[in-house]
């Protein structure tokens, strides 16, 4: 019901990923939407690019009918290389394992990982970031999972650590929330 009450505020910031992303993802690639909640970023995609997106998450919350696989939060089912681009759009800080699933979109993607993900930089936007976790995993997830919110250079660790060369990166003007574009090569 929320998704649907607030597809179109989605739709246009899924718009608005697709024309930040155009010199990034070729037409026709073959995009996995890890994490892809109700479909919309992935229907988006798939408008915009032309193209074939496959959604995994953890639940069926789809109000888009994309190709869709339930996923354990850990493991994709896929081999290697199977997509050109894996799309994780703020899901990273929701995840119960987020190194898992980074090690995992390294190993299906063939190409790039595209990621969005707020950053708790600043009091304001710290605080923002634990009231959004709190609300949305007991509310819509109904778990209750510690978020994994990360800095800026927390992330760069991270992705070197598990190899992920940074290509592009982007800050997203959304006050009060700082977030991020992250453009990763293997």
């Amino acid at each position: 019901m929320y998704y649907r009450v607030f597809s179109k505020i989605y739709e246009r910031a899924a718009q608005k990923m697709c024309l930040e992303c155009q010199d990034f993802i070729e037409k026709g690639s073959k995009i996995l939407d890890l994490g892809c909640g109700p479909g919309i970023v992935g229907k988006t995609l798939q408008d915009f690019f032309q193209t074939e997106v496959i959604g995994v998450d953890i639940k069926d919350k789809r109000i888009f009918p994309i190709p869709f696989e339930i996923i354990d939060g850990y493991q994709l089912p896929f081999p290697e290389n199977s997509f050109d681009v894996v799309f994780i759009s703020y899901v990273l800080h929701h995840s119960s394992n987020p190194l898992s699933l980074l090690k995992e979109a390294k190993r299906v993607s063939d190409k790039k990982i595209i990621i969005y993900e707020d950053l708790p930089e600043g009091f304001l936007s710290k605080l923002i970031c634990w009231l959004h976790n709190l609300t949305f995993n007991r509310f819509f997830q109904h778990q209750n999972t510690l978020p994994f919110f990360k800095s800026e250079k927390e992330w760069e660790k991270i992705f070197q650590e598990i190899g992920l060369n940074i290509f592009f990166k982007k800050r997203i003007n959304n006050f009060p929330i700082k977030k991020e574009l992250f453009i990763l090569i293997n």
